[in-house]
């Protein structure tokens, strides 16, 4: 009996003893670490070079608000950066360079005049995508960009002619390079669309931000018989001096509207964000490619905003047919026939100009006044 219970006893004990045993040794059994968290991508750096100040009321400041746009869009997954100021020089190439050594792998250069500059940098940096603004020249890492702002110019024009009691357009014209002649064209036969008596008058101030110049080109084609002004420049001092002296005039590249209420007709804008974005998606994702690409009304570059309330119901209307035209591509605004100062066909009729032909545009057309000047900036 005795060594029964020992038995019975010793044989609970050792049971015990096991599963003690092994309730410790699952007290002490170590749980898998967590999967450490995957660091967080450095954001995808962007840089922008602006000829003139980003509170210029104009191109600069279209280009600003398409670079906060950018932002708004890609969030945290991208950093922007940008230098204002930047002369259209040998300083340019030193501004570029300095963008692309800090570490920005997409930098966007917003004037004709950048062009070279950049062509020369680019190699320097074959990692870097450049991106350029209304130039020719590309690169394996160099593509251009543009916008069609010859249609918000002829969209002016369209209002200028219905407007105008003098039958005298002025333009303030800044370099006289093909953009800048084929707008002021544009603006002519949008105006001689609606009004075939339409002659254009320009003063040049060889410059593309120069307040002061532009005040004073205003002011000579007012004197002149001017009674509505269009300026491809890039401040509002023609919109402000229309309404000093009180005629009328366009806001042009932004919404002006708020510089010269009163002499306000309208707005021949620019959206760069549509093409900023892509270009983004385009780095980020590995598709980028060179090439050139020139946007207008039907990509939603190109609009012409802040009707003024008096503008008749006609013009709105021609305004409202123009803008369709143009979005869908029935309208072809350079189409023949189109004449020269001389008299002669330009485009014959029924004759379309293509984007070479518009790219080369050096002459006035039949109802702009005086000759294109020969130097180049």
């Amino acid at each position: 009996m005795m060594n029964k219970r020992f038995a019975l006893k010793a044989t609970a004990l050792t049971a015990a003893a096991l599963m003690a045993a092994a309730l410790v040794g699952c007290g002490k059994k170590e749980e898998p670490a967590p999967a450490a968290a995957a660091p967080k991508a450095a954001p995808f750096k962007i840089a922008f070079a602006y000829v003139g100040p980003v509170g210029d009321g104009g191109w600069t400041f279209a280009h600003d608000n398409a670079r906060k746009a950018l932002e708004k869009e890609f969030g945290d997954k991208i950093k922007t950066s940008f230098v204002e100021n930047v002369p259209e020089s040998a300083d340019a190439e030193r501004v570029l360079r300095d963008m692309a050594s800090q570490g920005n792998k997409l930098i966007f250069g917003t004037t004709f005049g950048y062009m070279d500059p950049m062509l020369k940098v680019a190699p320097e940096f074959k990692d870097v995508k450049f991106e350029h603004a209304t130039g020719y020249k590309t690169a394996d890492n160099m593509r251009t960009y543009d916008s069609r702002t010859y249609e918000g110019a002829y969209m002016a024009g369209v209002i200028a002619g219905k407007m105008t009691k003098t039958n005298t357009l002025g333009v303030v014209g800044s370099i006289p390079i093909p953009e800048v002649i084929r707008n002021i064209n544009s603006f002519t036969l949008g105006a001689q669309s609606v009004n075939p008596k339409i002659k254009t008058r320009v003063v040049w101030v060889g410059e593309w931000f120069a307040p002061p110049k532009e005040t004073e080109a205003a002011t000579s084609l007012i004197n002149g018989g001017a009674d509505v002004l269009m300026q491809n420049t890039d401040s509002p001092a023609v919109l402000q001096t229309a309404e000093k002296l009180g005629k009328r005039a366009f806001g042009w590249d932004s919404d002006m509207t708020a510089y010269g209420p009163k002499a306000h007709l309208g707005s021949a804008v620019i959206n760069w964000a549509p093409y900023y974005i892509k270009a983004t998606h385009d780095a980020m994702e590995g598709k980028w490619a060179t090439g050139q690409a020139w946007w207008g009304v039907k990509e939603g570059a190109i609009d012409f905003v802040s009707l003024a309330a008096d503008v008749p119901a006609d013009a709105k209307a021609k305004l409202d047919e123009v803008k369709a035209g143009l979005k869908d591509g029935s309208l072809v605004i350079w189409k023949g026939p189109i004449k020269g100062q001389d008299g002669k066909d330009i485009l014959k009729a029924g004759e379309s100009a293509d984007d070479k032909f518009m790219s080369g545009i050096t002459f006035y057309v039949k109802g702009v006044e005086g000759k294109v000047p020969s130097g180049k900036k």
